[in-house]
């Protein structure tokens, strides 16, 4: 598993996904506090349920266009 590959790219979406959360709930009105809460807690919701719908998918061998994990199949095997 490209496992230093993916860590690389959760470090960059986790503050992205806590950037975006935060800004989102603090313009719906939230305090700050709650908003960096909300955030924190669902951005590692997302990236949990990716790492493991990606995981699951790399040990079955198949192809993920936006992951890029896996060589594509040639032609002749689709």
């Amino acid at each position: 598993m490209p496992i230093k590959k993916w860590l690389k790219q959760y470090a960059v979406a986790l503050p992205l996904l806590f950037t975006l959360f935060t800004f989102t709930q603090y313009i719906k009105g939230h305090s700050l506090n709650d908003a960096m809460m909300f955030a924190i807690t669902w951005a590692c919701i997302t990236l949990a349920i990716f790492a493991v719908t990606r995981a699951y998918n790399f040990k079955r061998n198949v192809y993920c266009q936006l992951c890029n994990d896996l060589p594509e199949k040639p032609a002749d095997e689709k």
